[in-house]
């Protein structure tokens, strides 16, 4: 796979039937290794091993409701009080970040209000902090996005 703009991690992968998978540890199982899940996967082992946060504050898709359409966040973090401290939105390498992604990400945040956006194809990264007139971009995430 692509060497991305991320600390590498050990990874499990393994083929079957001629496909890749790859070891989610927070779903605890093999899962299609996608170029998309590829990212998402070195985003999780980011967040646990570099920014110190716990596998049980972190979900992966999780299911919203948007103008009565079902969307799914890639990545979300909650705090100690159990709000959304972190929103993050995947995309596969050779994907570019675009207005659109920006836009999408947004909407998916007006009911979840998290705190921090981040949006990454695994090479290029975006981080926007939530601000009561809409979003600043900052240079990277907070040391401690759980207090």
């Amino acid at each position: 796979m692509l060497k991305l703009e991320l600390p590498v991690f050990d990874c499990k992968i393994k083929q079957k039937d001629g496909k890749l998978f790859i070891y989610d540890i927070l779903r605890k199982k093999f899962v299609v290794l996608q170029p998309e899940e590829w990212v998402r996967q070195h985003v999780v082992h980011y967040l646990i091993n570099h920014l110190n946060i716990s596998p049980l504050y972190i979900k992966l898709e999780q299911g919203n409701k948007y103008l009565e359409r079902q969307k799914r966040s890639d990545i979300l973090v909650w705090n100690q009080a159990m709000k959304v401290a972190l929103l993050v939105e995947c995309k596969a390498p050779q994907v570019g970040i675009s207005k659109e992604t920006a836009f999408q990400i947004s909407v998916y945040n007006k009911d979840l209000n998290a705190s921090f956006l981040w949006i990454t194809n695994g090479m290029v990264h975006y981080y926007f902090k939530k601000t009561t007139e809409g979003y600043e971009e900052i240079g990277a995430l907070p040391i401690n996005l759980q207090d």
